[in-house]
């Protein structure tokens, strides 16, 4: 593929529409890692929301009248269309401002914003005073759009409601305490004279009053349904997938797969847990071997920062090509009222900031490991950090909008589950306690498909399910959140609180959670379809390389634009 100049009237639309989307989301740009907004909010009222819909029609147009000189702008143009298209219909059906819950909401956008904003001398600290100073403002603007929606009280789920109401109160007691603190700390100024504990107060006090409100006057007034029907799953799995799909036979696939991963895992659970009467108990007693747990969070930082570096040393020059400005990544604790799962963000576009991995605590202060390799080679390499890290430095050919807002959840987490099978594959999860890490891993994400479609499209659990302890034989039922959360503790042995969280998840973001497996299994067919077409000439790391390279595609794109 030919090398595009970023002179090319393609790359300069692209320029133009991130920034768009940028002054329309300040938030997107801190997390993209675009200066220039460092102390604004984003606006989240039904007027942002216009404008939102005008600049994607708008940008739609002016992309529709571009002429694609060469390869590289007619893969920039392909990209930005169908992410535009999409993001467009989510605008014009209000799905952005009416689907929302304890993962992914304006509050916890607003509060993660902070994490990752520059902190490093004290001239960043005035910028981090003034956006504390703008929580106010902005969470006012997302309760102006909330009192539209509540008007119609099927708008709403009153379950999502009060879920962030709860969210927003912990981050009112407590996730809000040692922020000025460390920022003070880490730009060399003084907490209270620059006038950072003052600040951090008014976010904290406008946390607490949104909370209040959405307690007693916004969720009394929800009565919808948690779950979205077939016609809105529809549009978020082609925004989450960049593709189509069949839902019956993506729930069938999962059920097949999540039975055949059981299987492996009754297989070990004679070796590590003979005699046990559940699968929930191997993991149970997993978390007890002293041989397994990590004591405190210094050692578990230290513990994910090694194993990372070892994983880098191993794969590079033989399955990878890692580039050495992106070989390093970081692991932090993630801030109080996080989700309950690791998870990943990418550098900013200078690389000032690194990649780098979070993981909540959840307030434990011991770690249980035997999960946490597979987490890691997921979040880390060779999985999200060297796929979306790759991204940010290949400015030579892919556009900014590429780069920076043309991910797909399919192409992302279907990578990071590929990568998660391609070290299993490489024999990196022999033995048995970290295999069935592995294993609980990929059977959470196959567990994911059969209860994100069988709760939103309100299907019946299948005909051979069998029995879940506690609710009897629910083969035929149709789905309840109850049955998902005990269908993850007993069929993906994932803790009951993770679970909860989990089920939480799905139901706030539609079709996201099949993602994972939906993509593996993109990522998967394409390798062995390149492996049939080059027989011997075949290489892995000529594969990655290529894929790598390619950058964020829809996953209907990605067999014939990887065989060139």
């Amino acid at each position: 593929m030919s090398t595009s100049s970023s002179a090319s009237e393609v790359f300069r639309v692209a320029d133009r529409v991130v920034e768009r989307v940028c002054e329309l989301s300040p938030i997107t740009a801190t997390f993209v890692g675009v200066a220039g907004h460092e102390t604004e909010l984003d606006d989240f009222s039904p007027a942002a929301s216009e404008r939102r819909l005008r600049m994607h029609e708008e940008a739609l147009a002016e992309v529709a009248a571009l002429s694609p000189s060469d390869p590289d702008d007619v893969l920039a143009r392909t990209v930005m269309s169908e992410r535009l298209e999409v993001g467009r219909e989510l605008d014009r059906r209000g799905e952005v401002a009416r689907t929302f819950g304890v993962i992914e909401s304006p509050g916890q956008s607003i509060r993660q914003v902070f994490e990752v904003m520059p902190s490093s001398s004290p001239d960043d600290a005035p910028a981090m005073v003034e956006r504390l100073r703008a929580v106010p403002a902005s969470l006012s603007s997302w309760r102006e759009t909330l009192e539209d929606l509540i008007r119609d009280e099927s708008a709403l789920a009153r379950r999502h409601v009060v879920g962030v109401a709860d969210q927003l109160r912990a981050m009112a007691e407590g996730g809000f305490d040692d922020l000025a603190t460390r920022c003070a700390q880490s730009c060399g100024v003084d907490a209270e004279s620059s006038g950072l504990r003052d600040a951090t107060e008014v976010a904290t006090r406008a946390f607490g009053e949104m909370s209040q409100w959405l307690t007693t006057s916004c969720a009394p007034h929800c009565a919808g349904s948690p779950y979205v029907g077939e016609e809105r799953y529809s549009l978020w799995s082609r925004y989450y997938l960049g593709m189509e799909v069949d839902p019956l036979e993506t729930y069938q696939r999962g059920w097949a797969e999540l039975a055949r991963l059981n299987e492996r895992m009754w297989q070990l659970a004679q070796d590590l847990a003979p005699g046990v009467a559940r699968l929930a108990e191997v993991a149970r007693r997993l978390d007890r071997d002293p041989r397994l747990v990590v004591h405190g969070t210094e050692e578990l930082l230290d513990r994910l920062r090694t194993f990372t570096d070892g994983v880098v040393a191993r794969l590079n020059g033989r399955e990878f090509s890692i580039d050495e400005r992106i070989q390093h990544c970081d692991v932090r604790l993630a801030p109080q009222g996080s989700a309950g799962a690791p998870y990943y963000m990418m550098p900013s576009e200078d690389l000032s900031r690194p990649g780098t991995t979070w993981y909540p605590t959840l307030g434990h202060d011991e770690f249980p490991w035997w999960p946490l390799p597979s987490t890691w080679c997921h979040e880390a390499v060779p999985g999200h950090h060297l796929q979306l890290a790759t991204v940010v430095i290949n400015s030579h050919r892919l556009s900014r909008f590429q780069r920076l807002l043309g991910s797909t959840s399919g192409w992302a987490e279907g990578w990071a589950l590929y990568a998660e099978r391609l070290m299993d594959e490489l024999g990196y999860f022999e033995e048995p306690a970290i295999e069935m890490g592995f294993l609980q891993g990929q059977a959470l994400r196959a567990a994911r498909v059969v209860v994100d479609i069988g709760l939103h499209l309100q299907l019946q659990a299948p005909e051979d399910f069998g029995e879940l302890e506690g609710m009897g034989d629910v083969s035929g039922r149709v789905w309840t959140p109850e049955m998902a959360v005990e269908t993850l503790v007993q069929r993906a042995i994932e803790s009951r609180d993770m679970s909860v969280s989990e089920v939480e998840r799905y139901l706030a973001i539609p079709a996201q959670a099949i993602s994972y497996k939906v993509g593996e299994r993109e990522w998967l067919s394409v390798r062995d379809a390149e492996r049939t077409r080059l027989g011997a000439a075949f290489s892995l790391r000529d594969f990655h390389d290529r894929a790598l390279a390619l950058g964020p595609v829809a996953l209907t794109d990605l067999r014939a634009l990887l065989r060139g």
